[in-house]
């Protein structure tokens, strides 16, 4: 009789449909907003790479804001947050540092709340 083990691993994250923070909670997360305030370049490509993007592309943004907004709309996608790219290009246009800030939060705190399970199982047989 042989014995096989089967591993599966299952990897749960919270979609809860709304963006953890607001736009204007800074005081949830200074130090991202520190950041932000001495070096905003920097924190928009540590935010970018966190999420998987090249650190390099919120660069582009000082020609037009389609970075900003296929970012924020690819966010929305990911992490199943309602709204529209209509909403994205309106909060982006008026509040872009501090749209900036929410989506480095909420990259943030989404990586923290991914959660993996491994379930190993014996199998056996004759």
């Amino acid at each position: 009789m042989a014995v096989q083990q089967q591993i599966t691993t299952v990897t749960s994250a919270n979609t809860s449909g709304t963006w953890a923070t607001g736009i204007c909670d800074c005081c949830a997360d200074l130090g991202t907003c520190c950041c932000a305030l001495w070096c905003f370049p920097c924190m928009q490509c540590q935010t970018a790479s966190q999420f998987g993007w090249c650190f390099c592309m919120p660069l582009l943004d000082t020609f037009c804001l389609a970075v900003s907004c296929c970012l924020r709309s690819s966010m929305r996608d990911r992490y199943g947050i309602h709204g529209s790219c209509c909403d994205d290009c309106c909060m982006i246009c008026f509040c872009y540092p501090c749209v900036w800030c929410q989506m480095s939060r909420e990259v943030k705190i989404r990586g923290r709340a991914t959660s993996t399970t491994v379930v190993t199982q014996q199998i056996r047989t004759a």
